[in-house]
């Protein structure tokens, strides 16, 4: 099969497109990078072709024209800085614009790739305290990340319309070694100073990065998957029971707590909507149409990512 994929250099992406090759696909990655220079400084995600994801289309678009399936995971990074007015503009535009230019490629396409698989995430269930459970039916939330993700889902529903299979991969906090939160989230305990964030009570729903690639995998290649589902583990646990796991796998105290007010004045507004508040996500619907998670329980997650460390 030839896969399109945007975002193909993050730090899903990579895995992703990792694993597509491993199985024998032909992956392109849609880079914002110079034409033929690879996005991780080698070729082990595909064949790059560069792209402008203003809204519209270019010479690129024909990359679409009679592929097998599209991934749209593209976006500026949600953690990477902190939320000023400016970063916020950026991580909804990049989202919306890059959607909006696939949609477009799609539309004109003579031959339609049968799939689209949308990026999205947990934030569109909004955040806060409660222990109320979240599933693929929820309504969105009023916050930034809630109308982020609803801007972003809302581009790519037109796509349905040209007799094209739709998902929404709705991203819990992806758990791996090589990036994403964790190497950050670890650096505390690995010198005895970790703890839980804030009151603790916050729901932390995650992921193990393998059961993510294995689900969009298993999403383009499932002709009865369509619509939401959600990538996140069906054991959920609060942020209190995440740093107890991780001390107990890295061999390390969980006693310092990091207040929440410093956590304000380091990342901003993003510590209200991704850290000191969560939300409480199930995979109801990933898991009725069919779809198993090797690593549902947060201890044998982290024991078996501190093992592959080693």
């Amino acid at each position: 099969m030839k896969i399109v994929l945007a975002g193909g250099s993050g730090f899903l992406g990579r895995a992703l497109a990792r694993r597509l090759l491993a199985d024998g696909h032909d992956v392109v990655v849609l880079t914002r990078q110079t034409a033929g220079a690879p996005a991780t400084g080698d070729r082990t995600i595909g064949r790059d072709v560069s792209w402008t994801p203003d809204g519209t289309t270019g010479a690129w678009a024909a990359e679409i024209d009679g592929a097998d399936a599209v991934v749209n995971l593209a976006g500026a990074g949600i953690a990477d800085k902190r939320w000023t007015t400016a970063r916020k503009a950026l991580i909804r535009s990049s989202r919306v614009l890059s959607t909006r230019s696939l949609a477009a490629a799609m539309r004109a396409s003579s031959k339609r790739p049968p799939v689209f698989v949308q990026g999205s995430a947990v934030g569109f269930y909004g955040a806060d305290l409660s222990d109320r459970v979240r599933d693929e039916s929820a309504p969105p939330g009023d916050d930034i990340l809630g109308d982020i993700c609803v801007a972003w889902e809302a581009e790519a529903h037109p796509i349905a319309a040209l007799d094209v299979r739709l998902v929404f991969v709705r991203t819990g906090i992806a758990l791996a070694m090589e990036g994403g939160a964790l190497p950050l989230i670890r650096l505390p305990f690995k010198w005895f100073v970790g703890g839980r964030v804030a009151s603790g009570r916050q729901y932390f729903s995650w992921v193990h990065r393998d059961d993510w690639v294995n689900l969009v995998v298993w999403a383009i290649m499932t002709p009865t998957v369509a619509g939401a589902i959600n990538g996140t583990a069906p054991g959920a646990v609060t942020n209190a029971e995440f740093s107890r796991a991780l001390g107990r796998a890295m061999h390390r105290p969980n006693w310092l707590p990091v207040p929440g007010f410093a956590l304000r004045v380091l990342v901003g507004e993003f510590a209200n909507a991704g850290l000191v508040a969560g939300q409480r996500v199930a995979p109801v619907r990933t898991q009725q149409l069919g779809f198993t998670f090797a690593h549902a329980i947060i201890d044998e997650a982290l024991a078996d990512l501190e093992q592959r460390r080693r």
